[in-house]
């Protein structure tokens, strides 16, 4: 399911006033009075679910609460907080790129078991890799696998084409699985796995459609075990719920958007209620239709740029902290983007700046008449902006960037969609203006490809879902993000990275805002060493490969 998807249902509950039903036991219900915490609870707002434990379908239990990733563990953790960082060693103890980055050789661990006490092996990791080559279904990050062949405790995992910008994809995104139980499952794509058996620290205790519990090996696992006895991961109905249990302390952990998230849920706990959004290398902001006269053309669309408000649309519909404001010409959000600016950018950032759009537009030949900006051949420019009704965020920003715009003499409205209609549209084309978000990586080539790619370039009409929904056309900048994919070395990436950014920055394809985030909602009032500012060490969406690391760093609160 795509991620605005699951994150429209959790908007639809704008005011928290649903009552959570009782789901199980208390929260660590097990702690009395002095003595420490033993059990965390972790929630999402996905509703019922159905029992499956498939670490590789998306849609199972497992993957939709976040579970998979504390009985299943990858080769390598990766911090998409700060991508930039080498990858920390963890099924694998190490990785080692050929310098086309289409292959690459890992050694495995020799001190990691899997919970029914059989030693984890290359096999086990060549088996894995080879069936989500044999099993498209399993492959949910479209990575070209070839091959995987294991030899003592070393395996070579190869691809078809380049992976420099899919390394995380290759060593972060997929479960290891024990060939001597997966090998006999007729059909991984849809059994649903009912006892699991990983590397990780948990095993499952117990399934309802409600909650999930899971509890730590006694023994076997390759590191320290985690200080949390008990995980229990309750499917709220909806955002409201989820939040709810939030701010009265039934649950401990979750990713989940809060509106008024201060008053709602911080100001209910104010020494321990927490909310931690660090932007990652994905943003959303305004698409333009470039094949639209007058919007094919770039002066317009950089007026457009120089009086959007991001501090606005940040305070007034992300709450100040969902989608972090973008500052960099370059679209590319801080800090995960810092790195990766062109010298020539450094330092410049986005204002409001009505005067020189103004003065922009007039030296180009746009006329300003009384309160409506005519184009060059003398027709007034209005724009429509559309996005589905119920993504309330969205349509707020969209409000904003409509006042925003009437100060230039664009008249806009807005068009509150339909989701299913919205989706098709965007994708075929038809539409001048819309909030959308990009892909996200490793690197800022995610960005880039999903605004500027002409390899999926396609006419009004036919669906491009794998980007470039504004049909912006530039040889030089498709040409550059073929470069930065296919180079063996970081002068090749630099420059192919400059002259995106150059272009990005000139031509304004799309119109950035605010970053993706990839963090959550959290309790410090039983647990300590959640990942923050001060200690940015991975992502705090309990969904991702870095939950297993963050549950390994919590410690019971004192007292």
């Amino acid at each position: 399911m795509r991620r605005r998807q699951l994150l429209a249902v959790a908007l639809a509950g704008a005011m928290v006033t649903t009552t959570v039903a009782a789901c199980g036991d208390s929260p660590n219900a097990n702690k009395k009075s002095g003595q420490a915490a033993t059990v965390l609870n972790v929630g999402m707002p996905n509703g019922p679910q159905a029992e499956n434990n498939n670490p590789f379908l998306t849609t199972s239990a497992a993957a939709s609460l976040g579970y998979r990733w504390q009985i299943y563990e990858p080769l390598m953790m990766w911090n998409p907080v700060k991508p930039a960082e080498p990858f920390k060693p963890w099924l694998a103890t190490k990785a080692e790129w050929s310098a086309d980055y289409k292959s690459v050789k890992v050694t495995i661990r020799d001190n990691a078991t899997w919970s029914d006490g059989q030693k984890v092996t290359a096999e086990d990791v060549a088996f894995t890799y080879n069936l989500v080559k044999k099993f498209p279904a399993l492959n949910d990050q479209g990575v070209p696998y070839t091959d995987a062949t294991a030899s003592g405790n070393e395996v070579t995992i190869s691809m078809s084409s380049p992976q420099f910008v899919n390394q995380q994809k290759v060593l972060w995104r997929v479960p290891i699985v024990p060939k001597h139980l997966w090998e006999k499952i007729s059909d991984p794509t849809t059994d649903p796995v009912k006892q699991p058996v990983g590397s990780g620290p948990y095993t499952l205790k117990s399934f309802t459609p409600a909650t999930t519990t899971l509890t730590v090996r006694d023994s076997g696992y390759w590191q320290d075990a985690p200080k949390v006895k008990e995980l229990r991961f309750t499917s709220y109905t909806d955002n409201s719920a989820q939040t709810t249990a939030l701010a009265n302390g039934e649950s401990e952990w979750s990713f989940v958007f809060i509106p008024n998230y201060q008053a709602v849920f911080v100001a209910k706990d104010q020494k321990n209620h927490k909310v931690w959004a660090p932007p990652v290398l994905g943003i959303h902001g305004l698409y333009l239709n470039t094949t639209k006269k007058p919007f094919d053309d770039p002066t317009l669309r950089k007026a457009m740029n120089m009086v959007v408000d991001r501090a606005d649309i940040f305070t007034t519909a992300e709450a100040a902290y969902f989608h972090p404001e973008v500052k960099s010409v370059t679209g590319l959000p801080s800090p995960a983007g810092d790195s990766f600016i062109a010298p020539e950018y450094k330092g410049q950032e986005h204002k409001v700046d009505v005067e020189g759009a103004k003065a922009l537009l007039t030296g180009a030949g746009y006329k300003l008449d009384g309160t409506t900006l005519k184009d060059k051949s003398g027709k007034p420019v209005t724009i429509k902006l559309t996005d589905p009704a119920g993504w309330s965020d969205y349509q707020t920003s969209l409000e904003i960037v409509k006042d925003n715009l009437s100060k230039i003499g664009i008249a806009a409205t807005v068009d509150k969609a339909n989701q299913d209609a919205w989706f098709r549209n965007v994708e075929q084309g038809n539409f001048e203006a819309t909030f959308r978000w990009t892909e996200s990586g490793a690197t800022p080539y995610d960005i880039y490809r999903t605004v500027m790619d002409g390899r999926v370039l396609k006419p009004i009409g036919t669906a491009s879902p794998a980007g470039n929904f504004g049909r912006f056309d530039d040889k030089a900048a498709t040409d550059a993000l073929v470069s930065y994919a296919n180079a063996t070395d970081d002068a090749t990436r630099t420059t192919a990275l400059a002259t995106l950014q150059k272009i990005f920055v000139e031509q304004v394809p799309m119109i950035p805002v605010g970053a993706d985030n990839i963090g959550g909602a959290y309790s410090t009032k039983n647990w300590t060493g959640w990942p923050d500012d001060a200690n940015p060490y991975g992502a705090l969406q309990p969904t991702q490969p870095n939950a297993l690391d963050v549950v390994l760093h919590l410690k019971p609160a004192a007292g």
